[in-house]
């Protein structure tokens, strides 16, 4: 139960899982907010760094964009700039794409509720349970003599 401490590294580790997991969920937005607001709090306490800034491998619109590099234990994770980051933290050119997090095995679960413990925020049970409003349920099919009518 040794993940489930608030050490800046159970942290940083939740964050990854968090976040890979975010880019294929089917609703990524309160996964990515978690992980803004994980990162934001971890900086404000000192216990990550904003290193500076780098060109965004997927900018919006086609138009040159950069993000904020942050390490938090032996790992980096990209969030988007404010105002004062663009006139405080250098900027450090290209995304190193030789360079990866160290992989981790924690489940999302788990991670999810390190994370909300931490940041002091909740999934609205509501937007969680949108997905499987969506999915089809099986129905039987029905056969029908020629000519009769579906209805």
């Amino acid at each position: 139960m040794d993940d489930q401490k608030l050490t800046t590294e159970n942290l940083a580790r939740a964050i990854y899982v968090v976040n890979r997991h975010a880019k294929t969920a089917p609703n990524p937005k309160f996964l990515y907010s978690l992980k803004k607001k994980a990162l934001l709090k971890l900086v404000l306490e000192g216990k990550a760094k904003k290193e500076g800034l780098h060109f965004s491998n997927n900018p919006k619109y086609s138009k040159q964009q950069s993000d904020v590099l942050v390490s938090a234990g032996d790992y980096y994770f990209h969030m988007p700039p404010t105002k004062d980051d663009f006139n405080q933290l250098p900027h450090l050119g290209s995304l190193n794409q030789t360079y990866r997090n160290p992989k981790t095995h924690m489940s999302l679960s788990k991670a999810k509720i390190l994370l909300q413990n931490y940041v002091g925020v909740h999934e609205d049970p509501q937007h969680s349970k949108t997905y499987n409003k969506h999915k089809r349920t099986y129905e039987k099919p029905v056969f029908k003599k020629l000519g009769e009518s579906y209805r």
